[in-house]
């Protein structure tokens, strides 16, 4: 995953109304829940169906890093996910997305103007219709190539040119170096 899908999971995570479970037994009862079968289970999280029925037995307590790290992950991604939907959907209607990052932003500007890519710390909100084309080019497999291009955009459009009241010769804003990038919505 990119460090723009990375940061829109984080932003999910932060929604949830509810903790996960927090043991292995719990995690793994609501994995089976999920996906329905030791089987598929095991398939997602990388081991036999018997270690899967032990961990559900309570036979094993603990699961070694890398397999505790990926039950983690299966069960957070399958969490709540209307709550994920509705915050989500909320964004792209009416509240907008805000983006915190520090960056190195490249642009194109007019002759005379400095085009010199350096690190800004920024923390813009991004209207809704941002918030939506990002969900939507998530949800189509978009890399993160083209989530950072959107942002870029965003912040062009919001912070660089203000609405359309300043910069209107800045064309093409890009994020090149990204130190640390976080979303809320």
């Amino acid at each position: 995953m990119g460090e723009i899908d990375d940061a829109i999971e984080r932003a999910d995570r932060e929604s949830f109304t509810r903790e996960p479970p927090k043991t292995l037994k719990g995690r793994i009862g609501y994995l089976l829940r999920q996906l329905g079968s030791a089987k598929a289970v095991a398939q997602e999280i990388g081991v036999t169906a018997d270690s899967v029925n032990r961990y559900r037995r309570g036979a094993r307590k603990q699961a070694r890093a890398d397999v505790a790290a990926k039950i983690d992950d299966a069960v957070r991604a399958r969490w709540q996910p209307q709550v994920r939907k509705r915050r989500q959907r909320q964004a792209a209607t009416s509240g907008g997305i805000t983006v915190e990052t520090r960056a190195r932003f490249g642009y194109t500007a007019p002759v005379g103007t400095t085009d010199d890519g350096r690190f800004r710390r920024l923390t813009v909100h991004l209207p809704p219709e941002y918030a939506q084309r990002l969900f939507d080019a998530r949800n189509t497999g978009a890399g993160d190539r083209e989530l950072r291009a959107i942002i870029a955009e965003g912040l062009k459009d919001v912070y660089f040119q203000d609405g359309g009241g300043r910069a209107m010769g800045l064309s093409d804003v890009a994020i090149n170096d990204i130190d640390y990038l976080d979303l809320d919505y």
